[in-house]
C-alpha cells in the first residue's frame, strides 16, 4: 500500500480521511477529534503490549511515549471506506519510519466510529512484527510503555 504522495501528520491524514464527519473546531489535531471516553484498541498488539486505552486523558499520555519509540518519515493518504450509518470508517493508510533497532514501516487498516463529531472508538490492525523489529522486541516495548500494559 505505499503511496509516493504523503501528508505531513496522522491528524491531517485522519482529518482528510474523515473530512465533515469530525467537527471542525478539531482541526487536524488527533487528540481535539477524540471523544473525553475514547477507547482505542490494538487487537493485533503482542502477548504482554497495550491493547485498549480508555479515556483522552489516558491517550494524551500514551502519544508521546509511543511517538518517542518511532520516528516517523512519511504517512500516506488513507483510502476510506464509509458505512451506510455515517459513523464508522475504515481506513487503509501506511508509513515509513525508524525505531532504535530497524525500521519501521507499516501498514494499517483502523476502523473508527464517530458520534457527534468526535472518535468514540478506534480499532487499529497492524503488524505487530514490524513494531517488535523497530524497537528491538518485547522487552523494550513494556520497558517504554509497562505503565499502559493491560494484560
Amino acid at each position: 500500500m505505499s503511496d509516493t504522495n504523503t501528508i505531513p501528520s496522522f491528524g491531517a491524514m485522519l482529518r482528510h480521511a474523515l473530512g465533515d464527519a469530525i467537527t471542525a473546531d478539531a482541526g487536524e489535531n488527533f487528540l481535539d477529534m477524540c471523544d473525553e471516553n475514547i477507547v482505542f484498541e490494538f487487537p493485533f498488539s503482542p502477548e504482554g503490549s497495550v491493547r485498549t486505552l480508555r479515556g483522552r486523558g489516558v491517550l494524551a499520555n500514551y502519544l508521546p511515549k509511543v511517538g518517542a519509540l518511532i520516528h516517523f518519515e512519511t504517512m500516506s493518504p488513507a483510502i476510506t471506506h464509509a458505512s451506510k450509518d455515517g459513523e464508522t470508517f475504515v481506513l487503509e493508510f501506511s508509513c515509513t519510519g525508524a525505531g532504535d533497532a530497524g525500521r519501521y514501516d507499516q501498514s494499517y487498516i483502523s476502523v473508527i466510529q464517530i458520534k457527534n463529531g468526535r472518535i468514540v472508538r478506534f480499532r487499529d490492525y497492524w503488524n505487530p512484527l514490524v513494531l517488535l523489529n523497530a524497537v528491538g522486541g518485547i522487552d523494550v516495548l513494556k520497558s517504554k510503555l509497562g505503565d499502559f500494559i493491560n494484560d
